[in-house]
């Protein structure tokens, strides 16, 4: 009936001696019983549910009882109020002398508007916080979902949806950066996800004609290094020098791609390229820098053979201050060449300067004595769990020989390739 009840009758009750609740209701349907008519019977009323049932709170004390009599009606205003006078009509509650005086007639659907209209200002408060949305905004929104849906793996790295089947692949160093390149259409670009380069990204390269598009820092200029020692990349393409691929506007990233260079004469130059410092070593997770990607399926007004047309560019030649071989010009590759086959073993610096070169058999006791710890050592052995672990122990980041054993534990922060990897 609570629920709809219009109205809600409330009168106090003072009784002149001890009555409990079944004496009040006794008295409400005795003593108005025919005052009304059949009209407004309190029992008629209730079984036809225009009425509720009568709630009665009382409490006694020094003799008397005050109490308080709560009834909802779904009548009209003038039949409610009418049902409400006959209830002062009361003038015994048991057999005691009572008196019954209506306090007020309560409106439901006004409380209830009230309640409405408070929630209403809350709400108006707080649940439209996001402000409004502009077109902009929602086009954007709408670009960033199908970008993400077009985003997939290859190998548990980050990569666009035409890497698997692409002859040509763009290498970028993260996530970010393959969502931007799909924003401009470029499908076929893989993440390494840090300067570390993974085994199966090196790998793809030697498969791919491939395109490294690395940010304008150093973290850039160190990708490339390990990329070109580890991989096969035919060509760099650079974000202009302080910027980052992920950040990249369209027309940025057609120049960039426009303006690659065959990976031998792509260096120390020009747009965010530059020499490494020798002071700063190379080491993995070093740089913070965004990962470069492979090369471009077809970026925007660019042809996707563009590697045929830069391809056709020669090395250029080396300038210096003297004519004498400089042994920091050799790749990893050369060194790796010239030591498997020959029993030997070559630490390098991380400029791929020799540092020390024994005897194979002699690799291991080298380089625990080595007083300047090498970035790279080549060794014409199978690498073993015993030689892993003790570069390890003095930071060797790169070991090189024609095979490697089974490893027990492979440390994370040493990297161990084949001599056919080269």
């Amino acid at each position: 009936m609570e629920d709809t009840a219009k109205y809600l009758i409330h009168a106090d009750l003072v009784a002149d001696g001890v009555v409990e609740r079944s004496d009040v209701v006794g008295a409400a349907f005795g003593q108005t019983e025919g005052l009304l008519g059949d009209g407004l019977d309190i029992r008629d009323l209730q079984d036809s549910a225009k009425l509720g049932r009568i709630d009665v709170s009382v409490d006694s004390e020094g003799g008397q009882s005050f109490g308080h009599i709560t009834i909802a009606s779904s009548l009209d205003r003038v039949e409610t109020a009418t049902l409400a006078a006959a209830l002062e009509a009361i003038e015994r509650i048991g057999p005691c002398r009572a008196r019954v005086e209506v306090q007020r007639i309560e409106d439901v659907r006004a409380a209830k508007r009230r309640e409405v209209v408070d929630r209403a200002k809350e709400l108006l408060s707080t649940a439209f916080d996001e402000g409004a949305i502009d077109s902009d905004d929602i086009l954007e929104e709408v670009r960033e979902s199908v970008r993400i849906e077009d985003i997939t793996e290859y190998e548990g790295y980050p990569a666009g949806p035409h890497v698997e089947t692409s002859d040509a692949v763009v290498v970028v160093e993260g996530r970010a950066d393959v969502v931007n390149l799909l924003q401009y259409g470029i499908k076929n670009a893989v993440a390494v996800e840090g300067t570390n380069v993974p085994d199966e990204i090196a790998a793809l390269t030697h498969e791919r004609t491939v395109t490294a598009f690395l940010d304008g820092d150093r973290g850039g200029d160190l990708i490339r290094q390990e990329l070109q020692q580890v991989g096969d990349v035919d060509f760099v393409a650079r974000a202009p020098r302080g910027e980052s691929v992920e950040d990249l506007s369209r027309a940025a990233v057609d120049a960039a791609l426009r303006g690659k260079k065959p990976a031998s004469v792509a260096g120390d130059d020009g747009d965010g390229e530059g020499p490494l410092d020798p002071a700063d070593p190379v080491t993995d997770g070093a740089a913070d820098a965004e990962q470069p990607a492979s090369e471009t399926e077809q970026a925007p007004g660019d042809d996707e053979a563009t590697a045929a047309t830069d391809g056709s560019a020669t090395p250029a030649p080396a300038t210096g201050g003297t004519a004498s071989p400089d042994p920091a010009a050799k790749t990893l590759a050369d060194h790796v060449a010239e030591v498997v086959g020959a029993g030997t073993a070559r630490m390098l610096d991380e400029e791929l300067r020799v540092l020390q070169e024994t005897e194979a058999a002699d690799a291991f006791d080298a380089l625990e004595d080595a007083k300047t710890v090498p970035r790279f050592l080549v060794v014409d052995a199978t690498v073993t769990q015993r030689l892993l672990d003790l570069a390890a122990q003095r930071g060797v980041g790169t070991l090189v020989g024609p095979d490697s054993g089974e490893f027990v534990k492979q440390p994370a922060s040493v990297r161990v390739h084949t001599a056919d990897q080269y």
